[in-house]
C-alpha cells in the first residue's frame, strides 16, 4: 500500500522538477503567463477607462477638451483642478502603504530586478501598481500605459517563476516573457513587444530566450483580440516617399529627436530633483498636494489630460497647426515630468510617442512650406517622429522601428523611420551615456553594465541586495530576538534616532547575549562598527570590505542613505555571473 501511494508521488515530484528545469518546461510556463499577462493587460485597460470615465465623465477627456466634466456640466473646465488632487490622496497612500516602487515610471526596476534580483519581485506590485495608475492616468496624470502593464506582467512572471522555484536563469526569462506578453496585449504589437523584452528587459538574443519571449508574446496577443478585437493603433491613410530629396528631412527628424528625447529624460529627472528638494511634509500626501500644480497646467492645456492618444491621431492626420503643435510638445515633457515628480504612477514611452508626434509634425510643417507639392502627408513626418523620439530616449532602435510599424501597419515609411531612428540612437550615444531608462538606476548608483565596455566589472549598486529592516539602537534584546526570528537574515543594520547608521548586529552577537543572560542590553550596545560601502564602488573593494568585516553583511550608502546590503553570495554570483537566490 505504502509504494502503491509513493510510485504516483514520484512521478509528481519528477514532473515538477523537469517543469521547473527543462526548456520544454519554461516554454510552458512562458505560455501560461502570457496568457495571464493578456487578462491582466486587458484589466488594466478597463481600469484606465474606468477610472477616466469617475474623474473626467468621459471615457478619454483629451477626445473632448473644451467640454466640461461629461457629467458635471456646472463644473466647467475648472473640474481638472482637482481631479489630480483627488485621484492624488487615493493612490499615494496606496503606493506608500503597499508598494513603493509601484512609484514612477516602472520599467527600471523591472530591468533592476532582471539584471541585480535574479528577476525576484514582489507579487504585491502586481496589484498596487495597476490600480495606482489607473487612478493616476483616470485623474489627470499625463503619463502612459506600458510603463505600468510591463510592471504588472513581470511581476506576474516572477510570482509564478518563484511559486515554482525557478533557478535565477530561467527567471529572468519568465520575467522578460511577462513583460513582453503584458506590451503584446496592450499595444496590440506582438512583433515589438518581443523586441521590447529581448532589448530593453533581457537585454539577451539567444535562443532559449527568445523563444519563451515569442511564446508569451503571441499567446497574449491572441488573447487579447479575442477579447478586445484587432485593431491598429491607429488609422491612417497610405503614405509614401514622395522625393529622395525628403529622405535628408526624415534625416533632420532624426537629428532633432534625440536632441528632443535626451532633453525629455533630463527634464524629467530635473523636475523629480525638483519636488525631492521642495516637498518636506510626508510622501503619501506629495501626489494630492502636487496634482494642485498639474491641475493646474491641465487647465490651461486639456488636452495633456491623461495618456492624450486621441491628440495624437489628431496631430498624424494633420489636424493641428505648427503653433499647437510646439505648446503641445514642450507642454508633454514638462506635464509628464510634473506626474512622475509629485510621485505618480505611470509610464513614459506613450508621453514620447506624443513628443516624437507633435515633432515630426511640426517639421513636416515646415518641410511643406519649404518644399510644397514635393514631400509626404504631415502624418509621414509624425510617425517617423514617434519612432525618433522613443529611440533617442531609450536608444532602443530595433524595438523603435517594429514598434512604429506595427502600431500603424503602415509600412511605407519603414524606409525613412529607419533612417531617423539610427541617427536619433546614434545621435543619442553621443549626447548622453545613459536612457530614460538607465538614468533612473545610475542615480541610485546602479551600473546595468549595458553602456559598459565589455568585460567591466559591475558596481556594487548594481549587485546590492535589499537592506533588512533598520533596528533602533533603543531596542531591547527581546525585541532584537523577536526581528531575528521573524526574518531570514544573519545580520542587520543599527540605526539612532536620526537614522544614521551606528553598526550591524550578527545573529551570533544575539545568540551569545541571549546565553549569557544579558537582558539590559540595547541593539547600540551589541552593534559593532562595519566597513560601510557606496553604491558606484568596484566590486574589488567590496569583497576587500566583507572580508575585513568578518561578518555575514556590509551595507551600502548612498548620499548617506542606506540603500542595499552586500554579502559574500552577491560577489560570487557577480563574478561567476551565476546569480544566486537570496535566502
Amino acid at each position: 500500500m505504502q509504494l502503491s501511494m509513493r510510485v504516483p508521488q514520484e512521478r509528481y515530484l519528477l514532473t515538477w522538477d523537469r517543469l521547473r528545469g527543462s526548456s520544454a518546461g519554461l516554454l510552458v510556463l512562458a505560455v501560461a503567463v502570457g496568457a495571464g499577462s493578456s487578462l491582466g493587460a486587458v484589466g488594466f485597460r478597463w481600469l484606465v477607462t474606468a477610472a477616466t470615465q469617475v474623474f473626467s465623465g468621459w471615457s478619454d477627456y483629451s477626445a473632448h477638451t473644451g467640454s466640461g466634466h461629461g457629467w458635471l456640466r456646472w463644473a466647467g473646465p475648472w473640474f481638472v483642478v482637482a481631479v489630480p488632487v483627488l485621484s492624488g490622496l487615493v493612490y499615494g497612500p496606496l503606493i506608500h502603504l503597499g508598494a513603493r516602487e509601484a512609484r514612477g515610471h516602472g520599467v527600471p526596476e523591472v530591468m533592476y530586478a532582471v539584471a541585480a534580483h535574479g528577476g525576484r519581485i514582489r507579487p504585491r506590485v502586481a496589484l498596487v501598481k495597476s490600480v495606482a495608475s489607473a487612478l493616476c492616468i483616470g485623474g489627470g496624470g499625463s503619463v502612459g500605459r506600458e510603463g505600468p502593464i510591463v510592471q504588472v506582467g513581470s511581476a506576474l512572471a516572477s510570482a509564478v517563476g518563484q511559486l515554482v522555484r525557478l533557478p535565477a536563469s530561467r527567471l529572468r526569462l519568465l520575467v522578460a516573457a511577462g513583460a513582453a506578453g503584458a506590451v503584446s496585449a496592450t499595444f496590440n504589437a506582438p512583433i515589438a513587444a518581443v523586441f521590447f523584452a529581448l532589448e530593453l528587459i533581457l537585454a539577451d538574443f539567444a535562443v532559449e530566450s527568445f523563444a519563451a519571449v515569442v511564446l508569451a508574446s503571441v499567446t497574449s496577443s491572441a488573447i487579447s483580440r479575442a477579447i478586445i478585437g484587432d485593431h491598429p493603433f491607429l488609422n491612417l491613410p497610405e503614405f509614401r516617399v514622395t522625393s529622395p530629396i525628403e529622405y535628408l528631412w526624415y534625416a533632420g527628424v532624426g537629428l532633432v529627436a534625440a536632441a528632443v528625447g535626451v532633453g525629455f529624460s533630463r527634464t524629467l529627472y530635473l523636475v523629480e530633483d525638483l519636488c525631492d528638494r521642495c516637498w518636506r511634509g510626508p510622501e503619501w500626501l506629495r501626489p494630492a498636494v502636487g496634482g494642485l500644480l498639474l491641475g493646474g497646467l491641465l487647465l490651461a492645456v486639456p488636452q495633456l489630460y491623461g495618456v492624450g492618444y486621441p491628440v495624437l491621431n489628431k496631430a498624424v492626420t494633420g489636424g493641428l497647426p505648427l503653433l499647437v503643435l510646439l505648446v503641445l510638445l514642450a507642454g508633454k515633457v514638462v506635464a509628464t515630468s510634473l506626474t512622475i515628480g509629485i510621485g505618480g504612477s505611470g509610464g513614459v514611452f506613450g508621453p514620447t510617442l506624443f513628443i516624437g508626434a507633435m515633432l515630426g509634425a511640426a517639421i513636416g510643417d515646415a518641410a511643406h512650406v519649404a518644399m510644397p507639392g514635393r514631400t509626404a502627408p504631415v502624418g509621414a513626418y509624425a510617425l517617423v517622429g514617434m519612432g525618433a523620439v522613443f529611440a533617442g530616449a531609450a536608444r532602443t532602435p530595433i524595438t523603435a522601428v517594429v514598434m512604429v510599424f506595427e502600431l500603424t501597419g503602415e509600412y511605407s515609411v519603414v524606409l525613412p523611420l529607419m533612417v531617423a531612428v539610427a541617427l536619433a540612437a546614434g545621435t543619442s550615444r553621443l549626447l548622453s551615456a545613459d536612457t530614460i531608462y538607465t538614468r533612473k538606476l545610475h542615480r541610485r548608483g546602479v551600473d546595468l553594465g549595458r553602456d559598459a565596455e565589455p568585460g567591466r566589472s559591475p558596481t556594487v549598486g548594481a549587485i546590492a541586495g535589499a537592506v533588512p529592516a533598520a533596528l533602533p539602537a533603543g531596542a531591547t534584546l527581546a525585541e532584537v530576538v523577536v526581528r531575528f526570528a521573524e526574518g531570514r537574515y544573519d545580520a542587520m543594520p543599527v540605526v539612532d534616532e536620526r537614522g544614521r547608521l551606528r553598526g550591524v548586529v550578527p545573529a551570533v552577537e544575539v545568540e551569545r547575549a541571549v546565553r549569557d543572560g544579558s537582558d539590559g542590553v540595547t541593539a547600540g550596545d551589541l552593534a559593532s562598527s562595519v566597513p560601510v560601502l557606496r553604491a558606484g564602488q568596484p566590486l574589488d573593494e567590496a569583497l576587500d570590505a566583507v572580508v575585513r568585516s568578518g561578518g555575514p553583511g556590509v551595507p551600502v550608502e548612498r548620499d548617506d542613505a542606506l540603500v542595499g546590503w552586500v554579502t559574500h553570495r552577491d560577489i560570487l554570483a557577480a563574478i561567476t555571473r551565476k546569480p544566486m537566490p537570496r535566502a
